[in-house]
């Protein structure tokens, strides 16, 4: 009888924690999402215990399944208010793998992708005509906000906690994606129902900075409007914010930022297409266009330099190639003399790692391609586990220096993840640096081919007691000439040769 009963105990426990589920939030105009997970009805039933106040349970029958219900459809998987696509292909919908807090803003921006996926629709589409006159809009207007209950909703705190007890900063990077998403939607949104909408893609990710780290216990917002627009381009700015309530000083609450840059395509023709114009209004809008403007011509003179690069052809591979020969001269002493190497470095192809997946259908976002915060994800997981690795102790992650998005990446691709500590900066002994790779292939087996849909840089550093207790950083050598380019280049990007 009391194994019976030890038996009836767990199977009810187990219930009750499938049963509990995140539920989608609410938008308004302005929209500020509060994320909480409220424990709601149980959706799984079974039919082998019934509950009762006096007795025992009754024993379980071995034919008596645990009944599983998905309680899809409306909201809850990012449709419009109201609005119920059970009837439309399953293609058309967005994948169900994603974060509340991805699903949540998905639902913010549904109405405006509903005429798109429509599919009683499809023959009026190619029928509405682009957007012809362009609007005048204030960062304010696409401001928008989420807030995590962590203080209170043991559910989506459970969610998003790592084994450190901190925020998991690769499901974070999701959420950041989602939101930049959202906030460019809103500002090129002309509100008008006869003209087609614009398709938006991420194309970069520049100089997402973590200022201190993310504790899952307590509530964290995340923030952003867009900050600059060129011809068909969209900055945005996102601050990730949290109170840190232990600390008797007032301490800055932004424990990250991140700048992310999305382009404009008809969704026609796949051309590149105008955006709404911008009008920033307070001082420190004004400060962040005038700064994102400055970054945009500096970009584009530099691709106007690179252009011209065979005038000065002679001088500049002279120059080359001496960086070069001095970042291989050390791999050669691997190569040839290897029980004269320094102890000290390691080889860069002696610090890769590899991960591969097919790309499912639960991962596609509104417009069937697989999630750019999905890739951000995996890639920020492979290169901590790269890090770690590398280091021999836990890795703190700091930055994602950079991201390009060259192409997109669909349902069903072969997804080749490659990594390696590209280089380490040690002249800060109290902080030395990580600096890991990571590129993503999509590979076609039946055609032999593969190409590079996306690259991430990211930055990492050891706590201060590890080193305290003698932890050593190696230094990373190239042993090709192609290894070592992709090093100068990302040194160049950063600006250490300046």
């Amino acid at each position: 009888m009391a194994a019976t009963r030890s038996t009836a105990t767990a199977a009810l426990a187990l219930s009750r924690t499938l049963a509990r589920r995140p539920a989608a939030s609410s938008s308004s105009r302005r929209i500020s999402l509060e994320l909480s997970a409220p424990r709601g009805t149980n959706p799984f039933q079974s039919a082998a215990f019934s509950s009762t106040t006096t007795g025992d349970p009754p024993p379980p029958t071995m034919d008596s399944p645990i009944k599983v219900v998905s309680h899809i459809g409306g909201e809850r998987w990012g449709w419009g208010r109201g609005s119920d696509r059970r009837g439309e292909p399953l293609s058309l919908w967005p994948g169900m793998y994603h974060s509340p807090v991805t699903n949540a803003l998905w639902e913010a921006r549904s109405s405006i992708f509903e005429r798109m996926i429509d599919a009683g629709a499809a023959g009026k589409q190619q029928q509405q005509p682009p957007q012809t006159e362009l609007l005048t809009k204030t960062p304010a207007g696409s401001r928008t906000s989420i807030v995590y209950k962590f203080a209170t909703d043991d559910i989506l705190r459970e969610q998003y906690r790592d084994p450190w007890n901190e925020v998991r900063i690769g499901k974070l990077l999701e959420d950041l994606d989602a939101l930049a998403g959202t906030i460019a939607v809103k500002h090129c949104s002309d509100e008008d129902s006869t003209t087609r909408p614009l398709l938006l893609v991420t194309a970069s990710v520049d100089k997402m900075e973590l200022k201190k780290p993310i504790c899952v216990d307590t509530d964290l917002k995340i923030a952003g409007a867009v900050t600059y627009v060129g011809r068909s381009s969209i900055d945005i700015q996102i601050e990730v914010t949290q109170v840190d309530q232990d600390s008797d000083m007032q301490s800055d609450p932004i424990a990250l930022t991140a700048n992310f840059t999305f382009v404009a395509r008809d969704s026609m023709t796949g051309k590149s297409a105008p955006v709404n114009r911008l009008s920033p209004e307070t001082e420190k809008e004004k400060q962040l266009f005038a700064e994102r403007e400055a970054r945009d011509k500096l970009r584009k003179r530099k691709r106007e330099e690179q252009k011209g690069v065979f005038e000065n052809g002679i001088n500049k591979l002279h120059v080359e190639a001496e960086r070069l020969n001095s970042l291989l001269a050390e791999g050669r002493v691997f190569s040839d003399l290897p029980a004269l190497a320094d102890r000290d470095s390691i080889l860069l192809k002696d610090t890769r790692l590899e991960n591969s997946l097919i790309c499912q259908p639960q991962q596609r976002n509104l417009h069937g391609r697989i999630f750019g915060g999905f890739l951000m994800h995996r890639a920020f997981e492979l290169a901590f586990s790269t890090a770690y690795a590398f280091v021999g102790q836990r890795p703190c992650f700091l930055e994602v220096d950079h991201v390009d998005f060259l192409k997109p990446v669909d349902v069903g691709d072969f997804l080749r993840f490659k990594s390696c500590v590209l280089y380490t900066q040690l002249d800060n002994a109290e902080q030395p640096l990580v600096n890991v790779e990571v590129v993503a292939h999509v590979t076609r087996p039946e055609l032999r081919k593969s190409e590079v849909s996306n690259t991430f840089h990211f930055t990492f550093t050891v706590c201060s007691d590890a080193l305290k207790n003698g932890l050593k950083i190696r230094h990373v050598v190239p042993s090709t000439e192609e290894e070592a380019r992709r090093i100068l280049e990302r040194m160049d990007a950063e600006g250490l040769f300046d």
